[in-house]
């Protein structure tokens, strides 16, 4: 493992996971956000805060058996893309539009170091 794919990885988890029990928790400044965007309140706990923590205790997971990590990350990356499809659907060009575009990448850079990883170029 490099120290790149590490210190990406650590990121990752720090951040998915805050994302996600932020949304387990319903936290206030999300909370306008998802409505712009057009997301139910109900989905904040099943799918989206959950879904978002799973990722992240997958990528930590992952530092121990690669290919949970890989799953993890290909997992999180498939989120994102819809997240950020659904403020594009709705119009949403927001902040939050913009952090969804942020983990989508940081989730693509995740996943291309843990595939180098796992393959033996990492």
């Amino acid at each position: 493992m490099s120290t790149a794919h590490l210190i990406v990885t650590l990121v990752a988890i720090a951040l998915n996971g805050f994302s996600g029990v932020a949304a387990l928790a319903h936290f206030a400044p999300i909370l306008p956000g998802m409505q712009a965007a057009g997301v139910p309140v109900s989905w904040l706990r099943f799918p989206i805060g959950t879904l978002k923590t799973l990722g992240a205790v997958g990528l930590l997971v992952g530092l121990w058996i690669p290919v949970i990590g890989v799953a993890a990350a290909a997992g999180l990356v498939l989120f994102f893309v819809c997240a950020v499809y659904t403020h594009l659907l709705a119009h949403d060009i927001s902040a939050q539009f913009g952090l969804a575009t942020g983990f989508l990448l940081l989730n693509c850079a995740t996943l291309a170091l843990s595939v180098a990883t796992l393959s033996g170029a990492g």
